[in-house]
């Protein structure tokens, strides 16, 4: 299931990250990586803000969908 569809609040675990090279990567560069532990913070419109590891990230809907959990 993608990443947009997780209720607030969720706790998950990333399966899989899709899309090209550059967007693996830079998703990767903001802390979301295989296997890691990831939770939904709060989805503000298109917007999803997630807890990775210490941080808090916001990403837009077109990027969360391609984060598998």
């Amino acid at each position: 299931m993608p990443l947009n569809l997780a209720d607030v609040g969720a706790e998950l675990v990333i399966q899989r990250i899709g899309g090209s090279p550059e967007v693996k990567k830079h998703l990767e560069d903001l802390g979301f990586h295989v296997g890691s532990n990831i939770t939904v913070i709060n989805k503000l419109g298109e917007n999803v803000i997630v807890k990775v590891k210490d941080s808090r990230v916001a990403i837009n809907d077109e990027m969360a969908h391609r984060i598998m959990i």
